[in-house]
């Protein structure tokens, strides 16, 4: 007598996310930078079972900001953080603006 297993193996979907040394290949930051970050919970990623960080893409991009405040203005991380979480904010009610003139 012959036993058949039938594996459904499926292939892996692709995340999105983006790994540790990906983001710190993308942003130019300093490892012990994005740490800090992640420390002020300025920034949160994903935790795997093997203790890996996954980023958003979006991350890249508030990096980017972050990093070009902190160059320019010669800011604390802290400070940068903090007019870049202002600037979302304008944006977010921009749009929201946008859309109430839409309605009316």
């Amino acid at each position: 007598m012959e036993i058949k297993q039938v594996i459904h193996a499926e292939v892996p979907v692709r995340s999105g996310h983006i790994t540790w040394t990906e983001v710190i290949e993308l942003t130019g930051l300093h490892p012990s930078t994005l740490g800090e970050l992640i420390d002020l919970g300025w920034i949160s990623p994903v935790v795997t079972k093997g203790e890996t960080f996954l980023f958003r893409p979006g991350d890249v991009y508030r990096l980017r900001k972050l990093d070009r405040i902190v160059r320019d203005f010669e800011l604390p991380l802290v400070g940068a953080s903090i007019i870049v979480d202002l600037l979302e904010r304008i944006e977010y009610l921009e749009n929201k603006v946008r859309e109430l003139n839409r309605l009316l």
